[in-house]
């Protein structure tokens, strides 16, 4: 199982509520001004129907019905019809101009979520190429996945529905407060106190919904990394009958889960009940508090100050239904704060991929095609000679000077480990001259992949120095230093895909014939051509159609139509059968023919015709020479090659 540590995220809500605005509206700017203009347009007229009843009971039911107690008579039905007829053309209007602008920017919204989350995908993943290999040594795959699915899912929701809502229920209530204000300080001070309950009530429920609908986020990752690991690892556990032991890790993760999510949903589900009882029970004491105000008018009562005394049946009529309306909104709200905290939980997982610090390239020393005469003397050339130089500009005096890539490697007194306070590799010194076999050996975790990290720069020193044809590798720029190494690892990695595209894989620009020739030159060419489609045969996931050998071999060929100068073979053999295994080795022979390479193996009849062996303990080289001056030695190699000792 997976020791890889997990992102623990928290949601700083205005300030990733703050960048998740900058990022939207940086790609769709005016769009979203516009969204905003129409909502703020459909809240505003949404809410006009409240001042339209109140122009009904105004200007026609009033003076039609009259008020005998104050002398007043009813007025006949010819002289309100015209306003009546004026206040529905004005709410139609409205209506018309609140449909309109609501279909607009909910179609807008639909094609902005869309184009957004495919930029937000794609930064994702653009940047992701450019992160360093420690990075997905430290997080698993799974919970990588998750940010892709489950946390840009949850952003769709929150821009999608939760943002438009939240801000129309802002702009409605906002409007109704000022009409409130308008028709009756007394009466709004009443619904003042409710808000403030709410926003109490809101503030406390909230908060703890919030965190967790974070772990739940987390928990998410947690349990699709585990997933992937399982699916991964079927075979292993089937062979070890470890299915129950996989089901208690997988119920434990998934108990957690459940946990966060029960908790997550029952504070957000309590959210809206309480905050509409709430307003509920403001409606109840806004009416109690109105019906106080117009029967202290009747009896002259009337508390002086502004909007006092003008308190009648028409008011608290219009005013009782905006507090309705204030509190359904306010309610609105509360129903958006779970998808806008697990949208909010998303994008900062989103922003914290997006924030991961890439891959430091400070090199300038870069590959170029080269043309070298009979004296040495080395031109750059853009055409592809098949002879490389290394192009190194001196910043001291501006002048560029050109070293022929050889593949002399050399590492003095390297110190290196993957976290500061622990060293894994102690004072390591090598040479590889151009064209040399140089062999690792030594038990896992003595350091020999950690080497060839090195030489690759997926991670760097800590304290010595590699040097690359007489230059310092940190001053190579790290794609053009990848260039010039090409890698067979024990796990082959083939793309869904033809088997021509996977060979091709190695160099882009490679031709068919080329493809062909280095398939040839791993001896893959025979087993491709048996095959229905030949080179044009699709790999399926993970190249499950070939057997262990035949993807071991494509992996050699792609490594061969790369011919870099400097080739690691990374334990390339140790997966497959014996009878395989000299048919790989061939093929890798003539991959090594001409190149300076460094092998790592278990099965020491592979390198014995090595130049030079490295054996290597918990991070030191202990003994170093060919195999016969190690076997003459008598030392750890001698008893490995006896059988005395294995490899653990």
């Amino acid at each position: 199982m997976s020791n890889r540590t997990q992102a623990k995220p928290k949601v700083h809500t205005f300030k990733t509520l703050a960048r998740l605005l900058g990022y939207l509206f940086h790609y769709y700017k005016w769009r979203m001004i516009s969204v905003f203009v129409c909502i703020a347009i459909t809240a505003v007229a949404g809410i006009s129907s409240t001042f339209f009843m109140g122009q009904v009971l105004e200007q026609v039911i009033n003076p039609l019905v009259g008020n005998p107690a104050q002398g007043i008579a009813p007025v006949p039905w010819e002289q309100v019809s015209d306003n009546l007829f004026l206040i529905i053309a004005g709410m139609a209007a409205m209506y018309v101009l609140a449909l309109t602008a609501s279909a607009y920017y909910n179609q807008t919204m639909a094609i902005v979520t869309q184009g957004f989350l495919k930029h937000v995908r794609n930064d994702m993943f653009d940047h992701m190429q450019d992160l360093p290999i420690r990075f997905f040594d430290t997080h698993t795959h799974g919970d990588i996945m998750s940010v892709y699915t489950n946390d840009t899912d949850a952003l769709r929701q929150l821009i999608s529905m939760s943002i438009p809502q939240v801000f129309y229920s802002i702009i409605a209530a906002g409007a109704l407060l000022v009409y409130m204000f308008l028709y009756s300080l007394w009466l709004l001070l009443v619904v003042i106190a409710g808000v403030l309950l709410m926003a109490f009530v809101a503030k406390f429920v909230g908060s703890r919904s919030a965190r967790q609908f974070v772990r739940q986020q987390a928990v998410t990752g947690k349990a699709e990394g585990f997933i992937e690991e399982m699916i991964g690892g079927q075979k292993v556990i089937k062979v070890f009958c470890h299915e129950e032991e996989a089901k208690k890790g997988f119920d434990k993760i998934n108990e957690e889960l459940c946990d966060a999510s029960d908790r997550a949903n029952t504070y957000g589900n309590i959210l809206m009940p309480a905050v509409m009882n709430i307003g509920h029970f403001v409606f109840v004491i806004t009416a109690i508090v109105a019906g106080i105000l117009v029967n202290l008018k009747v009896h002259n009562l009337a508390i002086t100050g502004w909007s006092a005394g003008i308190i009648s049946t028409t008011v608290i009529a219009m005013f009782l239904n905006m507090s309705r309306q204030f509190s359904l909104n306010i309610g609105q709200v509360s129903m958006q704060i779970n998808s806008v905290v697990m949208g909010l939980a998303g994008a900062e997982r989103i922003f914290m991929l997006l924030d991961e610090k890439p891959e430091e390239d400070n090199g300038y020393v870069k590959l170029v095609n080269a043309r070298i005469d009979e004296n040495g003397n080395i031109t750059e050339t853009q055409e592809r000679t098949g002879k490389w130089a290394w192009r190194h500009p001196h910043q001291a005096d501006g002048t560029v000077t050109y070293t022929e890539l050889k593949g002399d490697i050399r590492l003095f007194n390297v110190d290196f480990g993957y976290v500061p306070e622990k060293i894994v590799l102690h004072d390591v010194s090598i040479y590889a001259k151009p064209g040399q076999k140089i062999a690792f050996v030594g038990s896992t975790g003595a350091g020999k992949t950690t080497i060839t990290n090195l030489l690759n720069r997926f991670y760097d020193i800590a304290d010595g120095k590699i040097r690359y044809d007489g230059i310092n590798i940190n001053k190579i720029k790290k794609d053009d230093l990848r260039r010039s190494m090409g890698i067979v690892l024990q796990d082959t990695n083939l793309f869904t895909g033809t088997i021509m595209e996977n060979i091709r894989y190695g160099r882009l620009d490679a031709t068919d014939e080329e493809c062909i020739a280095a398939a040839k030159l791993a001896n893959a060419h025979d087993f491709i051509t048996r095959l229905p489609e030949g080179y044009n045969t699709v790999l399926r996931h993970e190249a499950s159609n070939l057997s262990q050998g035949q993807r071991q071999l494509l992996s050699i060929a792609r490594a061969a139509v790369a011919d870099p100068p400097v080739m690691i073979l990374d334990e390339a053999t140790s997966s497959i059968d014996t009878r395989t295994e000299v048919l790989v080795q061939k093929g890798m022979d003539a991959l090594m023919k001409g190149r300076t390479v460094f092998v790592i193996a278990h099965r020491l009849s592979t390198i014995q015709n090595s130049d030079a062996i490295m054996v290597l303990d918990h991070g030191r080289i202990i003994e170093r020479g060919n195999h016969e001056q190690l076997i003459a030695q008598k030392g750890v190699y001698y008893q490995l090659y006896t059988g005395a000792f294995e490899l653990e």
